[in-house]
């Protein structure tokens, strides 16, 4: 169910104003969801549950092109109809919530940047980065063996598209944000990336469960459990830093190595 933030009580469906939109992207957990939630509580931000499907709708300009244009309209206007329907969306969620502003956090959208970049030529992307090892841990931890098989193989796929996308973006619009310093420092991970959305501080950031979300029931009951599981009481708990080297048998080690070893290598892991 859809809460309003408490600081805030005006609706403020008619005064959204533009700003940059931004897509949180990265490898499944490597901990988008908890920029998610510490940017959904800055006052003027709101981001909400993941949407996933402009990663289809990518498919109209493209694998499916042939077929639509017979409907005789020119790529930009399927573009542009698209954009307008997505931000739509997420403008009247924003305003439902007392914010100025909206994010949106889906992981398998680092392989869409291009496409995205086409439908919000001024978005901003924040690409999410942790270590190949402790993604492919936390995939076994969380949904099994095979689940961490395939990650090894996924996590260099992300992190090579997001950041070769990157790359042609530029630095105005891409901020990569390691999972490891934002853990070991929340407060000047998060400084950095508010300076690049040109967002003014909110230490709100800083305590994302004082807050409601639009988030899952169990994702908070397993945020809370991995708290206590590691004795860790911060709202950015760092207990699974390093549970790679620590959780992989030498099968997965070795197929890290394989697969990911030259990304791990080239962002310094």
């Amino acid at each position: 169910m859809t809460t309003t933030d408490p600081r805030h009580d005006v609706d403020l469906r008619s005064e959204v104003q533009h700003a940059p939109p931004i897509f949180i992207v990265g490898c499944q957990r490597s901990g988008t969801t908890v920029v998610r939630l510490m940017l959904d509580s800055h006052r003027n931000i709101s981001c909400g549950p993941e949407t996933r499907f402009l990663a289809d709708l990518a498919k109209v300009t493209t694998e499916n092109w042939t077929r639509l244009s017979h409907f005789g309209q020119e790529k930009e206007y399927w573009l542009r109809s698209i954009a307008r329907f997505f931000e739509s969306i997420q403008n009247d969620y924003a305003a439902s919530r007392g914010k100025v502003r909206w994010a949106d956090k889906t992981p398998r959208y680092a392989l869409s940047l291009d496409f995205i970049d086409q439908l919000f030529p001024d978005c901003r992307v924040v690409h999410v980065v942790r270590d190949g090892r402790d993604v492919v841990a936390s995939h076994k931890s969380r949904f099994g063996y095979m689940a961490a098989v395939k990650a090894a193989e996924k996590w260099p796929r992300y992190v090579r598209t997001a950041r070769e996308a990157g790359a042609r973006l530029g630095p105005d619009r891409y901020h990569e944000l390691r999972y490891e310093a934002l853990v070991a420092d929340p407060e000047a991970a998060m400084r950095a990336l508010l300076a690049f959305l040109d967002e003014p501080w909110d230490d709100a950031v800083l305590h994302h469960e004082d807050f409601s979300h639009d988030v899952a029931d169990k994702y908070a009951a397993f945020a809370g459990g991995r708290r206590e599981q590691g004795q860790d009481g911060n709202a950015v708990y760092r207990s699974r830093v390093g549970a790679g080297r620590k959780e992989l048998g030498l099968p997965l080690r070795l197929l890290v190595r394989l697969r990911a070893g030259a990304a791990l290598r080239e962002l310094g892991y």
